[in-house]
């Protein structure tokens, strides 16, 4: 399979780390809207959303912090619907989700790969003390395991 790039803006960047810091401890997510054209991915448009994960809705009878919004994330299926009919009105797609890890590494975990769709890119931002640091992208390969994407960072026109 060959590596998936997404381009994106520094502004998209910022926001998703601003997003991300804003949600801390809990993590944030958040859907991409742009153009699929073979392996690249052009981001439009970051639209941050709330985390609709909740315990009672993921079937856990437990209330620790390893099934709570600390640690999963839900992005609440009207929503997305939502966004997909506004984003077909702009002649976009649906390219990505982004989320938080705080105080963990920007790696997929286990419970990423299971719910993760093979058409997008997941961009992951580890958040350490409240602070955003490593930002990274994966896309899932034919088998269903992550796989790194590669980002570029693109200028404004105007820049």
């Amino acid at each position: 399979m060959k590596k998936a790039i997404i381009k994106l803006l520094s502004e998209h960047i910022q926001t998703i780390r601003s997003h991300a810091e804003s949600t801390y401890p809990d993590e944030c997510c958040g859907i991409i809207l742009g153009y699929l054209d073979n392996q690249i991915k052009t981001v439009v448009e970051i639209i941050p959303t709330e985390n609709a994960w909740s315990v009672e809705s993921a079937n856990f009878a437990s209330n620790d912090a390893e099934h709570s919004e600390r640690r999963r994330y839900a992005i609440a299926p009207q929503v997305m619907l939502q966004v997909q009919k506004a984003a077909r009105d702009k002649s976009l797609n649906i390219i990505g989700i982004y989320h938080s890890h705080p105080d963990h590494p920007a790696m997929p975990s286990e419970c990423d790969r299971q719910y993760a769709w093979p058409e997008y890119s997941y961009i992951i931002v580890s958040v350490l003390n409240g602070k955003a640091g490593e930002l990274l992208s994966w896309s899932l390969d034919d088998h269903h395991q992550f796989q790194p994407d590669s980002i570029d960072t693109i200028k404004q026109e105007s820049e």
